[in-house]
C-alpha cells in the first residue's frame, strides 16, 4: 500500500474508501465476503456510536438531576406522565427503534419499579428485548472465527496415529505432533479421528472385572422390618462378590 493509501486509512478512511483502495488487489470488484464484512462494520460503528450517545446523553441528564430540588422533580414526572396518556391515547402503536429498545432495556434494569411507570410498550415486550439482546450478545461472541485448511499430510498423519494407536487420545495425538512442529487444535483432531476409529477403543468385560476384583468388591443395603408388635427395625444388609 502506497503512502496516500496509508495516510487516507489513518485519517478516517471510511469503508468505501477502503474498498477502493483495496480494489486493485481483486480485481474491478472486490469478492462479496469483504463487501458484507464491510457493511456489517460501518453498520456497527454506527449503531454503537449512536448508542454511547445516547447512554452519555442520559448519563448527563442525571447528573444535572442530582442539583435540582424534589419539587421540580415531582412537577417534571407529572407533566411527562400526562404527556405519555395522552400520547398512548392517540397513538395506537409508536414506532420503537432500536437505539430505543436498548435505552429501555438499560433503564429498566436500574429502575426497580419500571413495570408500573413503562408506559410506551408491555412488561413482556420489553423482557422479550431483553432476552433477545442476550441471544444476540452470546451469538456474537459465539460466532467462528476464521478456520484454517491443515494440509493433507496432516490429516493422514492423524488418521495413521489413531488407527495404529488405539489407546491414545486427541490430546495425546496433539502433542506428538506439536513434536513435530505441526500445529492443531484439539477439536481438529478429533474431528479427523472419528472417521479412522469405527468403533471405540475396547476394554475388559464386566465379568472380567469381577472376576479379577472380586475379594474387593461388596454391596450393601438398608431394608426395614416390623416385629411381632410391629416395631420398626432398619436391618442392614452386606455381601461380597465372592459370597
Amino acid at each position: 500500500m502506497d503512502a496516500e493509501a496509508a495516510s487516507s486509512l489513518s485519517g478516517g478512511a471510511s469503508a468505501d474508501d477502503w474498498l477502493t483502495i483495496r480494489r486493485p488487489l481483486f480485481g474491478e470488484e472486490p469478492p462479496s465476503w469483504l463487501l458484507r464484512r464491510s457493511a456489517e462494520n460501518a453498520l456497527g460503528t454506527a449503531l454503537c456510536s449512536r448508542t454511547m450517545f445516547a447512554i452519555v446523553t442520559v448519563l448527563a441528564a442525571a447528573v444535572v438531576d442530582l442539583f435540582r430540588s424534589r419539587r421540580s422533580l415531582l412537577t417534571e414526572i407529572a407533566l411527562l406522565r400526562h404527556q405519555l396518556t395522552v400520547l398512548h391515547r392517540s397513538v395506537a402503536r409508536p414506532r420503537v427503534t432500536r437505539l430505543d429498545r436498548i435505552v429501555l432495556v438499560a433503564l429498566a434494569g436500574i429502575t426497580p419499579t419500571w413495570r408500573n411507570v413503562l408506559r410506551v410498550v408491555q412488561p413482556e415486550t420489553l423482557l422479550r428485548w431483553h432476552r433477545a439482546g442476550f441471544k444476540a450478545l452470546w451469538r456474537w461472541r459465539s460466532r467462528p472465527g476464521c478456520t484454517l485448511r491443515i494440509a493433507a499430510e496432516t490429516v493422514a498423519l492423524i488418521r495413521t496415529m489413531a488407527r495404529e494407536n488405539a489407546l491414545w487420545g486427541a490430546e495425546r495425538i496433539r502433542g506428538e505432533l506439536l513434536k513435530l512442529g505441526i500445529k492443531a487444535s484439539k477439536r481438529t483432531v478429533q474431528k479427523y479421528m472419528r472417521a479412522a476409529r469405527t468403533h471405540p477403543p475396547g476394554g475388559q468385560r464386566w465379568s472380567t472385572f469381577l472376576r479379577n476384583h472380586a475379594c474387593n468388591v461388596w454391596a450393601c443395603d438398608f431394608l426395614q422390618a416390623y416385629d411381632l408388635f410391629f416395631s420398626g427395625a432398619l436391618v442392614v444388609i452386606h455381601r461380597t462378590a465372592g459370597s
